[in-house]
């Protein structure tokens, strides 16, 4: 079994930054592909971002494309998002999700992870 906690969420403004992290202990993380999804309310979840298991692949949801950036340090067992030029539309509870199977072609699919955290809260102010 594989435990996630997420942490870094806050309130900020449009354009500002911040940066999640999500700590895994448990199994082995270095056999784990790691994603964010986000949900907002009143929204089905949705896919943010995915990073593989060496951290040399990564994948972007368009909403977020080229202002949020994944990586992972397994060395620490954690994963990050950094979340630059925030937009009031990326409101929402941010989780991580974790699964030794999961490939690129699956990584948006909520389905294909088998462990998740409880979120942290992103609230961006316009």
């Amino acid at each position: 079994q594989v435990q996630l906690v997420e942490s870094g969420g806050g309130s900020v403004q449009a354009g500002g930054s911040l940066r999640l992290s999500c700590v895994a202990s448990g199994r082995t993380f270095t056999n784990y592909g790691l994603a964010w999804f986000r949900q907002a309310p009143g929204k089905d979840r949705e896919f943010v971002a995915f990073i593989n298991w060496r951290g040399d692949l990564t994948s972007y949801a368009d909403s977020v494309k080229g202002r949020f950036i994944a990586s992972r340090d397994n060395t620490k067992s954690t994963v990050y998002l950094q979340l630059n030029s925030l937009k009031p539309e990326d409101t929402a509870v941010y989780r991580c999700a974790a699964d030794a199977f999961v490939t690129m072609s699956t990584a948006t699919k909520t389905d294909s992870y088998a462990h998740w955290g409880q979120g942290t809260q992103v609230t961006v102010s316009s």
